[in-house]
């Protein structure tokens, strides 16, 4: 796939099934069960047995390589497997490699996955705590020790500047937050489920790393999730209405890093998306005009906003009044805010059950549906619709 150029691959892969464990913050169980639970669970869903399966993706932070959630699943041999790097950027890439190995032909169906004990084991919110020499590591060595030790300590530096540049005030984070908690607030697999907030509830709530209040920041959850992806064709002969993958893309910008992207030209937007932006709506031929729902990677408020800016749903400096108005209708399952953070993986699932018609806050008539993955990272995203 070229930035420059319209890519072959859109229209030619479906995801044909999904899958997911409860959502919790103490699972009782090890993340190589909660992988397999995820995958026999879409497997059923989209009518198909582990028998069906010749390929895997994941993630390069997962304890459960693939092979050996093949073996413990019943999964037979494989003809592919994949892994991609970046944490929550990986999300929609694993789609994407699925969907590449399905239409060339080099597997026949693939499952994406995700599962780890976020809350009760590794917790990625902790930032980090030792780390093998690496060139990625040397890049963080110029922000560690000023103090910047966590993720959200990374995107406040950000964050601080978006309200600079466009005179605004923390209050412009906290509709993200109001929206996402609202929707997690009617879906009873959401951990904030029946607890809505408002704007007040957020700017009470204590502050992280300034201008980043708790409410900013995404949970911490126990959890698995995992996707079924075939060719169009076939996904059309299963169980399930199949959400057909219109546009794939990766992205990294010019002088990224791995969440410490602070010697760019600006800190007011997100340039990997920019690049992820580009690919969808030149593949897909498609607008923002055309997006019916936006499912956008919210580990934390602000970068939703510039999300919502690349992508040109509005201005520059705009986002947050889009989102107060529910110009596009957001994050549909609570979000990582609201319903769990499974890097991303979650989202998906929300983003084939609206083009199903079954999502808890469904939106009327949704036929295309952008998902992105995690931001201040190279990253990834989707442009899904519905079939036929």
């Amino acid at each position: 796939m070229s930035v420059r150029t319209r890519d072959q691959l859109g229209g030619r892969a479906a995801i044909a099934g999904i899958g997911a464990t409860e959502f919790s913050k103490d699972s009782g169980r090890s993340e190589l069960k909660l992988a397999v639970e995820a995958v026999h669970a879409a497997l059923d869903d989209a009518g198909l047995t582990p028998a069906d399966v010749d390929g895997m993706v994941t993630f390069t932070m997962d304890t459960s390589p693939e092979i050996t959630v093949a073996q413990a699943a019943g999964i037979g041999d494989l003809s592919f497997f994949s892994r991609i790097h970046y944490g929550g950027g990986a999300a929609c890439a694993t789609v994407q490699q699925a969907a590449l190995a399905v239409a060339t032909g080099v597997a026949e169906v693939v499952v994406c996955y995700r599962a780890f004990n976020e809350r009760s084991g590794r917790r990625f919110g902790s930032g980090v705590q030792q780390r093998e020499p690496s060139a990625e590591g040397a890049a963080l060595g110029w922000s560690l020790p000023w103090g910047l030790l966590t993720p959200a300590s990374w995107v406040a530096m950000t964050a601080q500047r978006y309200l600079h540049a466009y005179n605004l005030t923390p209050e412009a984070f906290g509709h993200v937050a109001v929206t996402d908690r609202r929707h997690a607030a009617n879906n009873p697999a959401a951990y904030f489920y029946g607890k809505p907030i408002t704007l007040a509830d957020h700017a009470a709530s204590r502050w992280i790393v300034e201008p980043l209040r708790l409410l900013d920041c995404c949970q911490e959850t126990d959890g698995g999730q995992a996707i079924v992806v075939t060719t169009a064709e076939r996904a059309r002969d299963l169980r399930q209405k199949p959400a057909v993958i219109t546009a794939a893309a990766q992205g990294a910008g010019r002088r990224q890093e791995a969440m410490s992207s602070f010697y760019r030209d600006g800190l007011t937007g997100l340039p990997e998306m920019d690049v992820v932006a580009r690919q969808l709506w030149r593949t897909s031929g498609l607008r923002p005009s055309d997006i019916d729902v936006g499912i956008l990677y919210d580990h934390f408020t602000p970068f939703v906003l510039m999300q919502l800016e690349e992508f040109g749903f509005c201005a520059p400096g705009e986002a947050a009044d889009f989102v107060a108005a529910d110009a596009l209708p957001l994050n549909t399952h609570g979000g990582q805010l609201g319903e769990a953070y499974l890097h991303g993986m979650n989202g998906i699932a929300e983003a084939v059950r609206q083009l199903r018609g079954t999502s808890v806050n469904q939106v009327s008539g949704a036929a295309h549906a952008l998902v992105t993955a995690g931001t201040g990272v190279p990253t990834s995203g989707l442009i899904l619709g519905a079939d036929g």
